[in-house]
């Protein structure tokens, strides 16, 4: 299995960006998908989550204006991140959490910088 994570950029601050997350190879069918971010000089953050059955999860620093999605025909898995600020930027990393195996996959980061 192998994450592809793409889709941050400059945006100003009220600003909308969505992240993408493609898994590839074979994906089972129960999994949780967790979106972390990791701001410099800061530990790497769990933001939200999403699973196979759509349960979404958000910390409080993001809840109302991130918003977990998926496509199980494109086997991606978006993150709307709306009203942006300038807190949060960081690189943005999506997890892939098989439930079955235990094991776990990482995309590649993608640069968000929220200008004020």
């Amino acid at each position: 299995v192998q994450l592809q994570a793409w889709g941050g950029g400059l945006v100003r601050a009220g600003g909308s960006l969505r992240l993408s997350c493609e898994a590839s190879g074979n994906v089972p069918n129960t999994w949780r998908v967790r979106w972390y971010r990791q701001a410099p000089g800061k530990m790497r953050e769990y933001i939200a989550s999403i699973d196979n059955r759509n349960i979404t999860d958000y910390v409080d620093s993001v809840k109302g204006r991130f918003t977990c999605s998926k496509d199980n025909a494109q086997n991606t898995v978006y993150l709307q991140m709306n009203n942006l600020k300038p807190d949060d930027t960081a690189v943005y990393y999506c997890n892939l959490f098989l439930l079955l195996s235990m094991e776990n996959y990482w995309g590649q980061g993608t640069q968000v910088t929220v200008s004020s």
